[in-house]
């Protein structure tokens, strides 16, 4: 492998020139002069057939002077200077057309101010831009264990430089320049956001057209709400495109699909990102000018010129929210700006002076309930989506309805044009960025009912009839008998959440979403919103607040309010900056996190705060519901009980209760409520010795497998401990920190509580005394749902519904 120079490839240029002039005076002389076109066409065949050369390999090097041109000779990389400059730079260029136009720069910060440059592969596994002295200017930062690699860097002709190795490939390489693009978009590469690692892919303008390093504009997509594609003046938002609707970008004139090249713009939950495809041999760009001119071109190969196929910002209402919120830019009007329909001037005064960033405001004030209703507004381009949701299945008339029972809510659309609509965007904030554009997709604002009946258009306004189906009686409903729990309104917490946006949403349970809000002391806390989809309801909200608004323990999480508006149910408790304890046992990075100190520290927490519960507390409880989903952790890893949703009071030690409907978490319910819906004080100590296995092993008692039996958790215990082998179940992070007698005594007490029938459970009392006391611990008997030769050898079992409730936990 070697690299060709520019001297080499004359010299060869020479010898086919030579080869092919010889036949080529006889061709003329033949058929006449008029043929020399076809003789220059074959030449430059000739010339295209020369040997190059697209790679380079490992400590192999180009100097200033050298290329490397890609396979179908489309482009070119090596060292160049832009326009009036001295400095040099590694770039990539076209060469095969408009030859010269650079479309990639790799040290954009870090040129070299002479020709000493070297650009190679280097020995540690990454590319790297060498000045005088070997000095570092540029690298890829792609370092890789090298040992036996056969590595290269490889120019591709669509333009990517790929650096391989013999595990990788060219759609999937170590490191590739697409991954950082600069000024120019070309197909195939992508500009978005990878969710999982975080990782931007953007333009971003040269500073002139002599200096390639970063200048003032950028192009992005943002990806908070519904994802946009914006560009940034320095610090300040310039321009946007409206969002996708599943054909084009709303309010963009250029049509998709065409003959040129395909768009896709995708929205999942790894990535988000667009990218286009040259679909015929027409070659297109997209291209930042330093002047923020971002311009969609096609190369015509008649005129040898890039031809304008579209440009983002063409006239003075491109500029972004120029008549601010609820105002509308119009090229055809001077002054550009209006009001929407139902909406006045917020200041009249700098508006009629042509200050319009003010923006305009309701003419009535919006009235949350049967007082609202909807305008319907086509022929725009829709507003800013960054503070938007979206749900890509809902149906028009959901969206309405969403829309309506939430007071934050603004407008609603359909999120998708194709196929006659589907999904639906809803929007949380002032609606901003509005221009008129020839659009037929309607937009619905919400406006005060009696503002929409006050207008001439009626016939074009949705009225919220939905709210009839909402209990009217709880809006902004107080529960009696609280003990002054603070009551929030639903603004004050729309406002915590920032509309409840998805970037503050820090998990979701049976109840519905959790939000992380901050309240306007500047406490932290943690919303629970009631979801639609909710299995429970407001008698079990209610439950919940009256039951936790009496209970004061530390290792109980405090409830500091709640909120009931509409069809709203919204508790308020403080914030938990650990998240719950399920989040560290079973995740194999953050369970190293959780040493056994800390382990043992989280179990006598747990069995302090349901000691409370049973026991201590003002009303005798029965949490129903224990697990380690439900186990949050503070700041300092201290364990707090919450979601008291099926909690049930009771009175006396042993009260036994019964229902028909079970509730609660498969494998952490005790037999006896899973079999017969009996409940008691000893189904709560059963999911607590659950947990405290769970916490030993790491392990989920459900789904739990092991190659020698089929058993779960709670049975793999039961051997070990028959075989003087508990130790063998602690989870292998903990090893380095374990006591062994704690950790023994830790499994015999939950084995204690895991015991198939209730009556030979522990009490929590009995739980914590044997925690802390280091005397002889009594022998448990049979765990629940034990499975070992076949149900007659076993008369634990009082039913048959126990043994098939036995077989379910087992598989």
């Amino acid at each position: 492998m070697y690299i060709v120079n520019k001297t080499e490839v004359e010299k060869k240029q020479q010898e086919s020139e030579r080869w092919w002039w010889r036949p080529s005076a006889f061709m003329a002389e033949s058929f006449g002069v008029g043929r020399q076109a076809d003789v220059d066409e074959e030449k430059k065949k000739i010339r295209m057939r020369t040997s190059v050369v697209d790679t380079i390999s490992r400590n192999q090097a180009i100097k200033d002077g050298d290329t490397i041109v890609s396979d179908g000779h489309m482009f070119e990389l090596g060292f160049f200077s832009p326009g009036k400059s001295k400095n040099r730079y590694v770039g990539i260029w076209y060469k095969k057309i408009s030859t010269g136009t650079v479309v990639w720069v790799a040290n954009r910060e870090t040129p070299i101010n002479d020709t000493s440059g070297i650009f190679k592969v280097s020995s540690e596994g990454d590319l790297r831009i060498l000045g005088a002295g070997n000095t570092l200017i540029w690298s890829s930062n792609s370092t890789v264990f090298v040992r036996n690699r056969n590595l290269k860097a490889r120019l591709l002709d669509n333009g990517n430089l790929v650096l391989l190795d013999e595990t990788s490939t060219e759609e999937n390489p170590i490191w590739q320049s697409f991954d950082y693009p600069g000024d120019t978009l070309l197909p195939g590469m992508k500009i978005g956001k990878d969710l999982v690692t975080g990782r931007e892919k953007y333009l971003t303008s040269w500073k002139s057209h002599d200096d390639p390093s970063v200048g003032l504009y950028k192009n992005w997509i943002d990806t908070t709400g519904y994802p946009q594609i914006f560009q940034k003046e320095g610090r300040v938002l310039h321009s946007r495109l409206g969002h996708w609707n599943g054909v084009g970008f709303h309010g963009f004139p250029v049509e998709n699909p065409n003959p040129i090249y395909s768009v896709e713009f995708v929205v999942n939950e790894k990535e988000v990102y667009y990218r286009y495809t040259q679909k015929s041999s027409v070659v297109p760009r997209i291209h930042i000018s330093p002047e923020g001119i971002a311009l969609q071109t096609n190369w015509i190969e008649r005129t040898q010129e890039w031809a304008v196929y579209g440009n983002i910002v063409v006239d003075s209402c491109g500029r972004y929210a120029r008549c601010g919120a609820y105002g509308t830019c119009s090229i055809q009007n001077y002054p550009p700006c209006s009001c929407l329909e139902g909406f006045e001037p917020r200041l009249l005064e700098e508006w009629n002076a042509a200050d319009w960033s003010g923006g305009c405001q309701h003419k009535q004030p919006l009235r949350c309930g049967s007082g609202d209703g909807f305008w319907k507004i086509s022929g725009v381009k829709f507003p800013d989506t960054r503070y938007s949701r979206y749900n890509v299945s809902m149906t028009l008339d959901e969206c309405e309805m969403a829309c309506t029972r939430d007071c934050a809510c603004t407008a609603y659309a359909q999120l998708d044009i194709r196929n006659g609509g589907s999904g639906c965007l809803l929007w949380f904030h002032e609606l901003k960025d509005i221009r008129q554009y020839d659009e037929k997709q309607v937009l619905y604002v919400r406006m005060a009912a009696s503002a929409i009946a006050d207008s001439e258009e009626l016939n074009s306004t949705v009225f919220v009839g939905s709210w009839d189906a909402l209990d009217k009686k709880n809006n902004s409903v107080q529960i009696e008998d609280l003990d002054a729990l603070p009551f929030y309104n639903l603004h004050e917490i729309a406002k915590a959440t920032d509309n409840f946006s998805i970037d503050n949403k820090i998990g979701e349970g049976g109840f519905g979403p959790v939000y992380k809000g901050v309240l306007e002391d500047g406490r932290e806390v943690a919303v629970k919103r009631l979801s639609e989809t909710s299995q429970q309801g407001l008698d079990e909200f209610k439950n919940e607040v009256i039951c936790i608004a009496k209970l004061q323990h530390r290792n109980l999480v405090k409830l500091l309010g709640y909120c009931i508006h509409g069809n709203e149910m919204i508790l308020i408790y403080e914030y938990m900056a650990n998240k719950s304890l399920d989040s560290f046992l079973f995740d194999e990075t953050r369970s190293s996190m959780l040493d056994w100190p800390q382990r043992f520290c989280i179990i006598h927490g747990m069995a302090r705060g349901i000691l409370y519960l049973h026991q201590d507390s003002r009303l005798q409880i029965i949490h129903r519901d224990l697990k380690a989903g439900n186990i949050l952790l503070d700041g300092d890893m201290n364990p707090k009980i919450s979601d008291f949703g099926l909690a049930r009071k009771f009175v006396g030690q042993d009260a036994m209760a019964k229902t028909k409907k079970v509730v609660g978490t498969y494998g952490y319910i005790s037999p006896e409520y899973a079999v017969h819906g009996r409940f008691s004080i000893k189904s709560d100590v059963f999911s607590f010795g659950v947990l405290v296995l769970e916490i030993v092993s790491g392990k989920k008692n459900r789904g739990f497998s092991h190659g020698d039996h089929n058993d779960n958790l709670l049975g793999h215990a039961w051997r070990l401990y028959k075989e003087d082998k508990s130790i063998e179940l602690i989870s292998e992070s903990l090893r380095a920190s374990c006591v062994i007698s704690e950790v023994v005594r830790s499994i015999h007490v939950a084995l204690l509580c895991v015991q198939h029938h209730a009556e030979d459970r522990p009490t929590m009392l009995s739980v914590v005394l044997m925690l802390v006391s280091e005397g002889v611990l009594p022998p448990p008997k049979q765990p629940a749902f034990f499975i070992e030769e076949s149900y007659r050898e076993h008369d634990s079992f009082s039913s048959l519904d126990e043994y098939m409730i036995t077989l379910m936990y087992a598989r």
